[in-house]
């Protein structure tokens, strides 16, 4: 098929998948009035794909088919591919109001994946891998990753017989000529019900006695069995809001059910090895991190925007303590675009495919997500309580309260009430101030402690060496200088571009 145009990929959704949002069932996604949003906001990679002067950014001439494919499926070789992958990611958030599609951002899962089977060395799996791969290629197709499972009691294992039941994680229930059988759930996956196909991972490490539940697999998300209930969200403009030009793109995330699911053994590639578990998530991590800065550094170029555009309309633009505030928000902006983009340069390889170095890639996902409170803050500041307190549209339409509000809601001379009332409207539901977001820039792609975590153990090597330069400066077993040369040149290749993994 090649390259799908958005109209392609829009009626690719229409396949009977069984989708639940507000207690009701979804005879289509591409037309339910809050899923559409969804459906066309992931529709942008398509439609960035056949935009002429994006071509480059996202097509790729595939070695192996010998034809175009989308630069999500390209397998990344060096830096220059990476950071290739971050402008397209970019660009694609921008011309999407800042929202990042979504349609193909979880090829971390499936690249994870990859990863994982070059580095078992399985020769089924990696075939398997290989083509599923090829297929996806060929497809062009949308995916998601199901990896977070509900995890019931979470002090206790996956198998362990203390749990109320043994279904908290997504297990295998059967085995069969032809495939497996599994059954669980999956919580906080984003786009399911809008996407063609989903990449299954463990979420956690496993011992031999949860070898049920080390499993992963590939599946369309029409599947008999495969349940999505989805979580409301903001999917249009109410009546109450001013009308723009532009519609505010949307996701939603589900609870998925796996109902007795069968899974041809195609389509598997990790079936009860245990001591993989750990490493295929450990490669999502790697990558997701990196993607999930990524595609917030629009989002906060749009909060910049908002907090300097609201101080001007307030007529305290240049007040020191103002610009002290926006000077806070251009650092944590900037930050993370320096880290995002450093990650890709110092790329390290893992399984044969280049991603971002993973210290600075989780340093960039913990420093976006510890510091967007504060973000989150300066921006509240700046807007005032007309944030939460504007009166409606509606209001605005009624001749008889419109002349109160044209009167008292203007901020400084040359600034209209409705100019005033248009931006904090923007800043109160978008981006996402509230609730909702700051659970999801704590939870959503790792833990802040998860990337602490990793931070500390990808850096062991290097503490080892900072310890031994540390004992030589201050004298403690007086190495010889020449050793201490070796020193220096050990922590100068550290960074080096190397071939591992798990």
């Amino acid at each position: 098929m090649g390259i799908k145009t958005p109209e392609q990929f829009i009626e690719s959704l229409r396949d009977g998948r069984t989708v639940y949002l507000n207690g009701e069932r979804v005879e289509d996604v591409t037309t339910h009035p809050m899923l559409k949003t969804c459906v066309a906001t992931a529709a942008m990679d398509y439609r960035m794909a056949e935009m002429p002067e994006y071509h480059d950014l996202c097509i790729v001439e595939d070695k192996k088919l010998k034809e175009p494919i989308s630069r999500y499926f390209h397998w990344p070789r060096n830096g220059d591919d990476l950071l290739k992958k971050h402008e397209m990611m970019l660009q694609a958030c921008r011309l999407n109001s800042a929202v990042t599609p979504f349609a193909r951002e979880m090829i971390d899962a499936f690249n994870a994946v990859l990863i994982t089977v070059n580095t078992m060395g399985k020769k089924e799996y990696i075939e398997r891998a290989e083509a599923y791969h090829t297929y996806l290629k060929k497809n062009d197709l949308a995916i998601c990753g199901a990896i977070t499972d509900v995890k019931g009691d979470r002090s206790l294992r996956p198998s362990d017989p203390k749990q109320q039941h043994k279904d908290y994680y997504l297990r295998v229930v059967d085995r069969g000529r032809d495939g497996i059988v599994v059954r669980g759930s999956k919580a906080h996956i984003t786009a399911s019900p809008y996407v063609n196909e989903m990449i299954v991972l463990p979420c956690r490490n496993m011992t031999e006695a949860d070898a049920d539940y080390a499993v992963a697999f590939a599946l369309p998300v029409n599947t008999k069995g495969v349940i999505h209930i989805a979580h409301p969200f903001r999917g249009a403009e109410s009546t109450a809001d001013f009308p723009v030009p532009l519609t505010i793109p949307a996701h939603t995330d589900c609870m998925i059910v796996f109902d007795d699911v069968f899974v041809p053994w195609e389509r598997v590639f990790m079936c009860g090895e245990w001591q993989y578990a750990q490493t295929v998530v450990y490669n999502f991590a790697y990558l997701h991190r990196h993607t999930a800065t990524t595609y917030h550094i629009p989002m906060v170029e749009v909060m910049v925007g908002l907090a300097a555009t609201i101080a001007d309309y307030h007529g305290i633009e240049k007040s020191a303590l103002i610009r002290e505030k926006i000077t806070d928000l251009i650092i944590y902006l900037n930050t993370m675009k320096s880290l995002a983009r450093a990650s890709c340069i110092d790329y390290v390889m893992h399984g044969g495919m280049a991603i971002p170095n993973p210290v600075t890639s989780n340093l960039a996902k913990y420093y976006y997500a510890n510091e967007y409170h504060n973000a989150s803050k300066i921006m509240e500041d700046l807007a005032g309580g007309l944030l939460t307190t504007a009166p409606s549209y509606r209001d605005w339409n009624n001749p008889e309260t419109r002349k109160f509000m044209d009167k008292y809601l203007g901020g400084r001379s040359g600034v209209s009430a409705e100019d005033r009332l248009r931006i904090l409207q923007l800043m109160r539901v978008y981006p996402y101030l509230g609730l909702e977001s700051d659970v999801l820039n704590i939870h959503a792609e790792g833990s802040l402690m998860a990337e602490r975590l990793t931070i500390y153990a990808e850096s062991r090597k290097e503490i080892e060496e900072y310890k031994k330069t540390a004992k030589y400066v201050a004298g403690v077993g007086k190495p010889a200088w020449e050793d201490y040369k070796k020193q220096c040149d050990t922590l100068c290749n550290l960074d080096r571009r190397v071939e591992g993994g798990q």
